[in-house]
């Protein structure tokens, strides 16, 4: 049979390994967006050089340019989604772990106010 002080060491366990999860999408998508902005940047300097088939084909640059941006928007979007998640997760952690170091301590005090009451008793026998 598993104690509540057990169910909570998991809880904070899983807690732990969700935020973890949050921080690595987060993480992700904000690398997602800086690899579009790069993209969208070097299509720009690229449909400005002489050497560039920008003038001939202008809006399958303006199309994939466009498309960068809205890539990194939608990624930076994500990003602030999963930092909201981030932090509700950071907060149930929190309050799990105080409720696990909460019980540790109670039980610790109870086994040794346990053990103090055996010596007690063993004296008693003893005398």
């Amino acid at each position: 049979m598993t104690t509540r002080k057990d169910r909570l060491k998991k809880l904070v366990k899983v807690q732990e390994q969700l935020k973890a999860l949050h921080e690595t999408r987060h993480a992700g998508f904000l690398a997602a967006a800086v690899k579009a902005e790069a993209e969208a940047r070097d299509l720009i300097e690229h449909f400005e050089t002489d050497a560039s088939l920008g003038s001939l084909f202008p809006e399958i640059y303006h199309r994939r340019i466009t498309g960068a941006l809205e890539r990194q928007k939608k990624s930076l979007e994500d990003a602030k989604q999963e930092a909201a998640l981030i932090a509700t997760a950071t907060a149930r952690t929190n309050m799990v772990e105080r409720a696990y170091k909460d019980v540790r301590r109670r039980d610790e005090r109870e086994r040794s106010d346990r053990e103090r009451l055996d010596l007690i008793t063993q004296k008693r026998w003893q005398e």
